[in-house]
C-alpha cells in the first residue's frame, strides 16, 4: 500500500508523457484537435502529480526529473510539432519547407525552461519566465479555434509571419527573468493567495463567456496580474 501511495504522482506524470507522446504521433496523421484534448488531459495529469505529492508527502528529486521530462514531451516538443504543422499549412510549396523548422525553437527554449526551473532556487514560490503548460496551451488552443472559428481565424492564425513572430514572442517569454504567480496552493485561505484566487475566478468567467477564444486572453492576463502582483509586493517591502 505504501509503495502505491509512494508512486501514485510518479504515475500521473507518466501518464502526462504517454499523453505527449501520442499527441505528437496524432499530429502527423493530421489529428491536430485530438492532440490539443491529449494536451488538456496531460494538463490535468500535470496538476495533480504535484498537488498529490505534497498532500501524499512522497515529493522526490526522481519524481521532479521526472516531471521536467514529462514536460519536456508534452509542453515542449508537442507544441513546436502543431506549430510546425501549421506552419507548412500555410507555406504554398514544400520549397519554402525550412520556414517552418523554427517551429522547434518552441522545444529548445522549453528545454533551456524546464533546466533553469530545476536548479533556480529563485522559483520556489513563483516562476521565473512563462511555465511550459501555459505556452503549450496557447499554441494548443489555435488549432481548436480554427476548428470552431475558421473562417473568422485561418487568415491571421495559418499565416507564416504570424506563427514566427509567435513562436520567437513565446520562445522569449519561456526564458525572459518575469516573474510570475505560481498556482502551487500551500493552503486555501485567502490572504497569500488573492492574486492566485483572482485569477482562477476570470479564467472562469472568460472561459464561460468567449470559451476556446479565452485562452490566449488567459495568458496575457497571467502576465499582467503577476506583473500586478510583484509591484504589489515591492510597495509593502
Amino acid at each position: 500500500m505504501n509503495m502505491i501511495r509512494k508512486n501514485l504522482p510518479n504515475a500521473l506524470t507518466c501518464g502526462n508523457l504517454l499523453c505527449g507522446c501520442i499527441g505528437v504521433v496524432e499530429v502527423f496523421h493530421n489529428n491536430i484537435l485530438l492532440s490539443c484534448l491529449l494536451m488538456g488531459i496531460a494538463l490535468v495529469c500535470d496538476f495533480f502529480d504535484g498537488f498529490l505529492a505534497r498532500l501524499l508527502k512522497v515529493s522526490s528529486p526522481i519524481g521532479k526529473d521526472l516531471d521536467s521530462l514529462a514536460d519536456m514531451v508534452t509542453f515542449g516538443v508537442l507544441p513546436s510539432v502543431i506549430v510546425f504543422q501549421l506552419l507548412m499549412q500555410s507555406i504554398p510549396d514544400l520549397t519554402g519547407i525550412w520556414k517552418a523548422y523554427p517551429a522547434f525553437m518552441i522545444a529548445i527554449f522549453s528545454a533551456i525552461r524546464l533546466a533553469k526551473f530545476n536548479n533556480d532556487p529563485r522559483q520556489s514560490d513563483s516562476f521565473i519566465g512563462v511555465p511550459t503548460p501555459a505556452a503549450a496551451m496557447f499554441v494548443g488552443s489555435l488549432p481548436v479555434i480554427l476548428h470552431f472559428y475558421g473562417d473568422e481565424w485561418k487568415a491571421l492564425i495559418v499565416n507564416t509571419n504570424n506563427l514566427l513572430v509567435m513562436t520567437v514572442v513565446l520562445s522569449f517569454l519561456l526564458v525572459s527573468e518575469i516573474r510570475l504567480i505560481a498556482l502551487k496552493f500551500k493552503n486555501f485561505s485567502w490572504k497569500g493567495n488573492e492574486f492566485r484566487y483572482a485569477f482562477i475566478a476570470a479564467c472562469i468567467v472568460l472561459l464561460l463567456t468567449l470559451q476556446i477564444l479565452a485562452v490566449p486572453i488567459i495568458l496575457l492576463l497571467y502576465i499582467v496580474l503577476s506583473i500586478i502582483s510583484n509591484v504589489s509586493k515591492s510597495e509593502t517591502t
